[in-house]
């Protein structure tokens, strides 16, 4: 049973930065997708960024340049650093992952992947 934790959310001025980080991912023995995404009160989920196991990233083209995807290996830690904030990044910040069969090919399938099988209660994330 995979359990994530999401924690590092709050509340920031515009132009102010946070790090989100997602604890509980022990994918030890196989490939994998992690994301980030996020969905702010009347708006649909929208997916923020995503991490294959092979170290390939994507992000969404409002998000590309300002936040950056990452994972230590060694805690099994996921973080999205989201820096120069926007009042349009507000939202609940959820991570996701999927366990995929070692040798998957993790760059074609991670980017765009939606379906996930994991995610976590999410972090609040407040810009004003």
């Amino acid at each position: 049973h995979v359990q994530l934790v999401e924690s590092g959310g709050g509340s920031v001025q515009a132009g102010g930065s946070l790090r989100l980080s997602c604890a509980g991912s022990r994918f030890t023995d196989s490939d994998y997708c992690m994301a980030w995404f996020r969905q702010a009160p009347g708006k649909a989920r929208e997916g923020v960024a995503s991490l294959a196991s092979d170290g390939s990233t994507r992000y969404d083209y409002n998000v590309k340049g300002r936040f950056t995807i990452s994972k230590d290996n060694a805690k099994k830690i996921l973080y999205l650093q989201m820096n120069s904030l926007e009042p349009e990044d507000a939202a609940m910040y959820y991570c996701a992952a999927e366990p995929l069969p070692r040798g998957s090919d993790v760059a074609t399938m991670c980017p765009g992947f939606w379906d996930y099988q994991y995610s976590g209660q999410g972090t609040q994330v407040t810009v004003s």
